[in-house]
């Protein structure tokens, strides 16, 4: 839908900009930061309000070149999509008015043809990027989809980007600074002289966070930040909503393990694809869930809601150290190769923080890999309102006892340990048991002679 809506006052053209839907069941969002002042000019695309739902952050760019007359919100406002959050002249002329009385005479919605052509405009700005340079720089500067966008169309590095002097907001780059950036590129040293290698920027770090000391200097104090207090709610209403059990069962992944080790740089270079354990692992839930489709569920008040499509979240760490949850829609209807495009897509965009609102809506059941941290188990907490969570622990090379024909034998194999957090309020023992049972029997029973097509 149009994010904005026209009104034409003498010589004026105001426009109400209206919160954007940002995806499927997100109804609302919280403003994080007003970029520009009210009164100030603004070049088309530039973004003028930062916003953030769940866990991803996004901003709302300008429409046109023009004038931010009026904000209709403050930072740390919920709004509703569609909601009117500032007053914007396109007409040139709307500085004047930016301290006009709030109470202005009702917008009238203008005719569907009268806005069509900039709302095509606008779902090309809105659009996620899926390549090019990050949303933010090493140096924690903000570059917007517009900005990204060309520096990926001329290929200007992140080091280029950072080294552009921005004249936008705090600094950032405007269209017109990058513009003029790659005009001076063309014109830059004769072909003779050979111009230098950029620099490699350095990794992201995540800022940290203000801290202070107390008075006797016996600890510090960090402040949570907006993320982590929305995890702590999170985590804080699944344990006060879900009585939770958690049940552990031991597979031996040795045939699996050995498999993939000996395939992965054929699949590689057949597929494009990093083939990790996590897809080999999902594919084995997924069948699971469909032998035992009670957990793929949520609770409505009294009633369990046994959901027909299998939307799998993949729990993973920021570079901030907060979690997020990316869901694999369908996970049922892909092959192998199609679950290792969508993990490693999904986690690539994650740490890149590109994940959009959608990205992380609508899961029905979530795996969460402790073992990245060389946990051997773990004891998961519940991603409300779905009723089940299996953690994954480390895959460990040791001694076990195998049964053969000629007796007993000890072996080195490879074992690892699934941790099966369930509501109890609608699982019970038995399927909560069955279903993580059933998990480790697909592993256990992975085909040693599998090809990589399968």
């Amino acid at each position: 839908m149009p994010y904005f809506r026209v009104e034409q006052l003498s010589l004026m053209a105001i426009i109400d900009i209206l919160l954007p839907k940002m995806g499927e069941s997100v109804a609302e969002a919280t403003i994080t930061k007003l970029v520009v002042d009210a009164g100030s000019e603004v070049e088309a695309d530039d973004p003028i309000v930062e916003i953030a739902t769940d866990k991803v952050d996004s901003e709302v760019p300008a429409p046109e070149d023009g004038t931010l007359v009026e904000w209709c919100v403050a930072e740390g406002d919920v709004v509703q999509v569609g909601a009117v959050i500032a007053r914007y002249d396109v007409g040139g002329e709307g500085a004047d008015t930016a301290t006009a009385p709030a109470a202005a005479a009702a917008p009238a919605p203008a005719p569907a043809e009268a806005i069509a052509p900039s709302a095509a405009v606008v779902d090309e700005v809105m659009a996620p990027l899926e390549g090019g340079p990050a949303r933010k720089g090493p140096s924690g500067r903000f570059y917007s989809p517009l900005v990204r966008s060309i520096a990926e169309k001329e290929g200007i590095s992140m080091a280029e980007l950072e080294s552009i002097p921005g004249t936008g907001a705090e600094g950032r780059v405007t269209k017109k600074d990058i513009l003029s950036f790659v005009k001076g590129r063309g014109q830059a040293a004769p072909k003779a002289t050979p111009a230098p290698t950029p620099a490699l920027a350095p990794a992201p770090v995540a800022k940290a966070a203000p801290v202070a000391t107390s008075v006797d200097g016996a600890y510090d104090i960090v402040e949570m930040d907006r993320m982590r207090k929305m995890i702590a709610d999170h985590m804080v209403r699944s344990v006060q909503t879900s009585p939770h059990v958690t049940s552990f069962v031991e597979a031996d992944v040795t045939n699996l393990v050995q498999w993939r080790n000996a395939n992965k740089k054929a699949f590689q270079e057949k597929y494009g694809e990093k083939l990790t354990f996590t897809p080999l692992i999902a594919e084995a839930i997924v069948k699971a869930i469909r032998d035992f489709p009670g957990i793929n569920a949520s609770v409505d008040g009294d009633r369990i809601l046994i959901h027909k499509n299998i939307h799998l979240g993949m729990a993973a760490a920021l570079p901030s150290g907060n979690l997020i949850v990316p869901v694999i829609k369908h996970a049922d209807q892909y092959n192998l190769q199609g679950l290792a495009r969508q993990v490693n897509d999904l986690a690539a965009r994650a740490r890149a923080g590109k994940l959009t609102p959608d990205d992380i809506a609508g899961g029905t059941y979530t795996m969460s890999n402790v073992g990245t941290f060389g946990n051997v188990m773990g004891t998961p907490i519940i991603n409300q309102p779905q009723v089940g969570i299996l953690a994954l622990g480390a895959i460990r090379k040791r001694p076990a006892v195998l049964e053969t024909e000629q007796g007993d034998v000890i072996a080195v194999r490879s074992m690892m340990f699934l941790s099966h957090s369930y509501d109890h309020r609608v699982v019970d023992g038995m399927l909560g048991g069955s279903f993580v049972r059933r998990v480790a029997d697909y592993l256990e029973g992975f085909d040693p002679n599998r090809p990589i097509e399968g």
